[in-house]
């Protein structure tokens, strides 16, 4: 089946924090998909957002969503606890799924999804926008191109002041068991990325650690405990013995971002943006061949968005988006689906055990 304007592939979106900041202008934008419905749990939220955005049907339950006869399609941007099972409440119902990250809570959840998800013949999507991203796509295709040879090492430093004021509120987010921390948010992210541009890991390190231990629960406005990490130191060993070292956090006021380095035997990448307030944004690429300077490398125009929007996040989401409505027209498999999830779920569950045991866990 073709999607047009016309003929959209019609979506109902779940999670009105991202989704209502994200998914549903990226719907909206896309010429193939229209958002039809929202769920919130409240009647009378759920109203005021369709109302805002136009949206015909407001839901306060999944299965009031799946209901609707018109609905093709469901997207969940919730927080990770409720991923798993409203996530397998829609491919159930044979609905096609494009789901926020990190997948899941654990790797067997994600394993049912794929599962699921092949059972029914339906497509799941999920949004690792860094792979539609400009300067991204440009080191991918310079790697391919193997600018730097056989690679001595990566390294990877994600350095956020996102959760540094102590004052920010206790929620969801400061609880391991919710999925909450730097680890979710972050390495979710990162483990998918290294898979893509690096290749499969054979064995991690990890330690994971929680530097601002309380905060003030807004209901109650009692201090309750945060147990969720805010800081991930990871060692990884790549299939072909390439080693990556890994520093994510969430509490480095005035860090230095997100920057990728690639150093290898024909050249050196790194990839970086120092923009803390988004993280799509700012990236440059510099690269050198052996025995060079590094000098910024400009990002062939071929790879450039067709639109640019004021929250960098929404081009590359369109993208995502354009990639799962092909995937659903064509009945292929292009990445990121679920099974992309599934990987970076392990990746996560490895490092909370190597967290837990000290020790290296062998993928």
């Amino acid at each position: 089946m073709a999607f047009s304007a016309a003929n959209p592939l019609r979506v109902a979106v779940i999670g009105t924090g991202f989704g209502q900041k994200v998914h549903i202008p990226g719907f909206k934008a896309c010429e193939k998909t229209k958002p039809i419905a929202v769920y919130h749990r409240t009647t009378a939220k759920a109203q005021e957002i369709a109302a805002a955005h136009d949206i015909p049907h407001a839901c306060t339950s999944v299965s009031d969503v799946l209901a609707l006869p018109d609905v093709d399609a469901v997207s969940i941007a919730t927080p990770p606890f409720a991923h798993y099972q409203m996530a397998k409440t829609v491919l159930e119902a044979g609905k096609h799924l494009f789901l926020e990250k990190p997948t899941t809570l654990t790797a067997v959840e994600a394993q049912d999804l794929v599962d699921l998800a092949t059972d029914k013949g339906v497509v799941a999507a999920l949004d690792f926008e860094y792979r539609f991203v400009p300067a991204w796509q440009y080191l991918a295709e310079l790697l391919k191109d193997d600018f730097v040879g056989k690679k001595y090492l990566i390294r990877i430093d994600w350095l956020m002041s996102s959760r540094a004021d102590k004052s920010r509120p206790w929620n969801w987010y400061a609880q391991k068991e919710m999925g909450g921390g730097a680890l979710g948010a972050l390495g979710s992210h990162t483990f998918d990325y290294v898979n893509w541009l690096f290749g499969p890991v054979s064995r991690l390190s990890a330690k994971l650690s929680t530097a601002i231990t309380e905060r003030t629960d807004p209901v109650t406005n009692q201090v309750r405990p945060v147990d969720a990490d805010d800081t991930c130191l990871i060692h990884l060993e790549l299939q072909d013995g390439t080693p990556v070292q890994i520093a994510l956090s969430s509490v480095s006021r005035n860090g230095r971002g997100h920057w990728v380095e690639v150093y290898g035997d024909r050249g050196s990448l790194i990839l970086g943006s120092s923009n803390q307030k988004d993280y799509v944004h700012g990236f440059t690429l510099q690269g050198a061949k052996a025995g060079e300077e590094l000098t910024e490398m400009p990002i062939p125009a071929r790879f450039d968005f067709a639109t640019h929007y004021p929250d960098g996040r929404l081009a590359p989401f369109i993208r995502v988006v354009d990639r799962w409505v092909s995937n659903i027209e064509n009945r292929t498999n292009q990445a990121p689906g679920i099974q992309e999830g599934l990987i970076s779920q392990q990746l996560m569950d490895a490092t909370h055990k190597s967290n837990v045991t000290g020790q290296w866990v062998t993928l």
